[in-house]
């Protein structure tokens, strides 16, 4: 038997896959017996992490086949990290064969294949679709500035390198998977995020359903967002006529009703192919408002996602928050690191008589101007396992200054100090996560905040898609909408001519 479980944004998708996992169990199935495979490594581990607190399991042991499809092949397969491609072999086939490769590696996280070398990137997405390598360029748009003899040599010279080297990629592994004799039996099979699945991911999933007494395919065809990484949505929706049952989440926990709901709903109107659903929103309303200027944006209060379909249109957005002195994460990373953002709190405290240890004083030491450390070198007098006052480093090993920190911090340059001068004036609590939060939509896609700011620019390469395939679009822009708990701001583009308009 075989079920699909529709579930829009906000609906509770894995909530109601473990309540499932919870039921069978109940039932008597063991846990060994369930499969529960995702498209990225976070939703895997969030499910197993979620079924072991819930049910006292042993990840280890007896969640075991909570997964991604490659965590899976990779085990059953007898593989070692050794024998996977790496970043360092792709610079080796690269030198090799005289092209440039700079970055080439696949995310451990879902799969997906990243480089700067178009021609490695055909050669993967080809094996992602199982095509064949030649029917795949001819089937691409504007690729004139790529040679179809050399894609073809490069990709035999690939195989020939990996086969001299004993090396597989993530690709292979899957295509091994599938032609091997090997035959998993599970009482109950989930496959989740399954909208973002490609063909070989497919493939590789029909054997696992075929020895499974009962399979839950979930997903949402609606939030598919990895075309462009092979994902094969197309293939889930023709699920339809395979499928013993559809079943759809109706209620959103997420999505306010009144203007968010009917723009996000206005937006995926416009795609031509897709499951025909509804779902409820909240009952409380939402706020929607849009801006013509980055600047007319006060992010000075409440949690912020600020969406953009590339990194770079989020230049102007880390410029305003600097300029403003709003803590922020960008890239993945804190506007202020995790070993100065300790360096301040720890010399704050310090100053009103506190105690430190030896590498929180060590760690404050790297930011102190070298006037200030006459005989304090690098804490060598302090001993590890004791805690010192400020009047301690001052009496007894060569601390000349008790001064506030931008007055001692002489390792910080202007913009940085100025910037950390404003969040503390504009009362920002930099002692926490920080509240605003900026991503691709590919990015954030699962993630949602009270605020969201949705900017509406496009690349020259999203035109394009756009062009020929723009149910790419609405689902990406239908997906930005809806992480949205409460407001919505949209920003206009700066050029309404290379933008999706909302």
């Amino acid at each position: 038997m075989k079920t699909i479980i529709l579930g829009p944004p906000g609906t509770g998708k894995t909530t109601t896959l473990l309540n499932l996992v919870d039921e069978f169990i109940q039932q008597g199935v063991r846990p060994k017996q369930i499969g529960y495979f995702s498209f990225t490594r976070k939703a895997a581990t969030e499910a197993a992490n979620r079924a072991a607190d819930k049910f006292a399991l042993d990840i280890d042991n007896d969640l075991d086949n909570f997964r991604t499809l490659h965590s899976y092949a990779f085990r059953e397969l007898g593989m070692t990290k050794e024998k996977m491609m790496k970043p360092e072999d792709y610079k080796e086939f690269g030198q090799k064969c005289g092209i440039p490769i700079k970055t080439a590696s696949y995310s451990a996280d879902d799969g997906t294949f990243n480089s700067d070398n178009e021609y490695l990137t055909i050669i993967n997405t080809a094996a992602v679709k199982r095509m064949d390598l030649l029917e795949y360029y001819d089937s691409r748009q504007n690729i004139l500035d790529i040679e179809r003899s050399t894609l073809f040599l490069l990709a035999e010279e690939l195989k020939r390198f990996k086969k001299e080297k004993g090396l597989k990629d993530f690709n292979d592994l899957l295509e091994n998977f599938i032609q091997k004799d090997i035959n998993p039996k599970f009482e109950v099979l989930f496959i989740d995020e399954a909208q973002d699945l490609s063909l070989i991911q497919w493939d590789m999933v029909r054997k696992l359903w075929t020895n499974a007494n009962k399979t839950y395919i979930a997903g949402d065809d609606d939030q598919a967002i990895f075309k462009w990484a092979g994902a094969d949505v197309d293939h889930f929706i023709a699920l339809k006529e395979e499928v013993d049952d559809i079943k759809t989440l109706e209620q959103s926990y997420r999505i306010p009703g009144g203007p968010i709901h009917e723009l996000s709903q206005h937006i995926i109107s416009k795609v031509q192919n897709r499951f025909d659903k509804q779902y409820r929103p909240r009952d409380d309303e939402g706020i929607l408002k849009r801006y013509s200027d980055i600047t007319q944006v006060d992010m000075s209060q409440g949690n912020w996602l600020v969406l953009s379909s590339a990194n770079y249109f989020l230049d102007d957005v880390k410029d305003l928050c600097e300029l403003q002195g709003w803590y922020y994460q960008y890239k993945g990373r804190n506007s202020i690191s995790l070993k100065l953002l300790l360096a301040l709190n720890n010399w704050e405290s310090w100053r009103k008589e506190g105690t430190l240890n030896h590498l929180e004083i060590k760690n404050i030491y790297e930011y102190l101007g070298s006037n200030v450390l006459e005989g304090f070198r690098k804490g060598k007098t302090l001993h590890a396992d004791d805690k010192y006052t400020l009047q301690d480093c001052q009496e007894k090993h060569g601390l000349i200054t008790d001064k506030v920190w931008y007055e001692s911090f002489e390792g910080l340059d202007t913009l940085t100090e100025n910037y950390i001068r404003n969040m503390r004036a504009n009362g920002e609590q930099i002692n926490k996560n920080p509240r605003i939060t900026m991503s691709t939509i590919h990015g954030a896609k699962g993630g949602e905040a009270d605020k969201v700011l949705l900017m509406q620019d496009l690349t020259n390469a999203a035109l394009e898609t756009f062009s020929h395939d723009p149910d790419e679009l609405h689902r990406l822009f239908y997906t930005g909408a809806t992480r949205a708990k409460r407001e919505l701001h949209v920003l206009d583009p700066k050029n309404f001519d290379r933008a999706y308009i909302l």
